[in-house]
């Protein structure tokens, strides 16, 4: 899942180098060839519409962001939950006749805590 995070920010990060670019030769064009513009769209127009992509683009940047971390705190909640309740559900009913866990179970369980530990 993270990967996939960091994966949209580089291509968050492209597009708006990309859009920072295209500005930039904008204006280089506009600067050195400004022929006579009649029938076309204004490149001033152009440059505004650039800006509030770009602008766009940085706010879903920025919420991407937040996603990305309510989804961790939500992974480490719910890691954390899960291993309370287990925890609690042994302590209330030692009757169960529970075998102690199994070498796969304590893998299982301590995937799980590093899992929480990492975020």
């Amino acid at each position: 899942m993270e990967a996939e995070i960091n994966k949209m920010e580089l291509m968050f990060q492209k597009a708006d180098s990309d859009l920072d670019y295209i500005q930039y030769r904008l204006e280089y064009e506009i600067k050195t060839n400004h022929p006579d513009s009649t029938g076309k769209k204004n490149p001033v127009t152009l440059l505004k519409e650039l800006l509030a992509i770009k602008s766009q683009y940085q706010a879903l940047q920025a919420h991407v962001k937040r996603i990305a971390v309510k989804q961790k705190e939500t992974k480490s909640c719910v890691c954390a939950t899960v291993l309370n309740d287990h925890n609690t559900t042994l302590q209330k009913q030692p009757d169960l006749g529970l075998s102690p866990w199994t070498k796969e179970e304590k893998t299982a369980a301590e995937q799980l805590k590093s899992q929480t530990s990492d975020l």
